[in-house]
């Protein structure tokens, strides 16, 4: 298992792969929303990738995975436990996807390398960050309507690292931040509409879905 220090000379040594710019697919079809669920009585963590038609929301493929968490918890660097049981599931995926959301954060992180950004640099992939609460950075008021954004400025030196949005009226807002091969503004835009009936997008919430259906299922099996 790697180390604390290891993990973080990784992340710093990974970050230098980042392209935080547009390289969607010209015509983007498929999506996927990836999530983690731990088991409160014991040390299992299940892995679910829900892809989904990026028009119709319609579910095409998921692929889940259920084993024993294999690093401890430690601030900033909870990608490392996230990331061995997202790849599992990913090895069993039928389709792949153009552009993958983390329930989780990217750059908004504070050594700008979170769960999203990791994620898509391992797998050469589009990825993005919305985290239900704020993991890092400062931002100012939020107006109530539907679309407002705010800002996510980094604590350090003010670096534009993300975006505050509502996605739904007087509903509190998520944060958003690009992950690899995808900048602010998209990432931001593309949130807002896959989030059009709900404060997630539903690309997260069909994730969560499958997720705890996974360990329930293993669980019960």
């Amino acid at each position: 298992m790697l180390t604390e220090q290891a993990a973080i000379e990784l992340q710093e040594n990974l970050r230098q792969q980042l392209i935080l710019k547009d390289e969607l697919p010209a015509d983007l079809q498929l999506i996927a929303g990836v999530d983690v669920e731990y088991d409160k009585d014991t040390d299992l963590i299940a892995g679910a990738i829900a892809v989904l038609d990026f028009h119709t929301l319609e579910v095409k493929a998921v692929a889940t995975h259920v084993m024993h968490v294999t690093f401890p918890y430690i601030p900033g660097l909870f990608s490392f436990r996230e990331m061995p049981v997202l790849l599992e599931a990913w090895k069993k995926l039928s389709l792949h996807p153009g552009l993958i959301f983390c329930d989780g954060h990217g750059l908004a992180h504070p050594r700008r390398f979170g769960l999203a950004c990791h994620l898509g640099v391992v797998l050469d992939l589009p990825t993005l960050g919305c985290g239900k609460t704020r993991l890092y950075g400062n931002f100012g008021p939020l107006a109530e309507a539907r679309g407002s954004i705010s800002p996510l400025l980094a604590e350090d030196n003010n670096e534009h690292v993300g975006n505050v949005l509502r996605t739904q009226p007087g509903i509190n807002p998520v944060f958003v931040s690009p992950g690899h091969k995808i900048s602010i503004g998209t990432a931001t835009d593309i949130v807002l509409k896959m989030a059009a009936e709900y404060r997630l997008p539903e690309t997260t919430r069909k994730a969560d879905h499958f997720g705890r259906e996974a360990m329930l299922a293993y669980k019960g099996s």
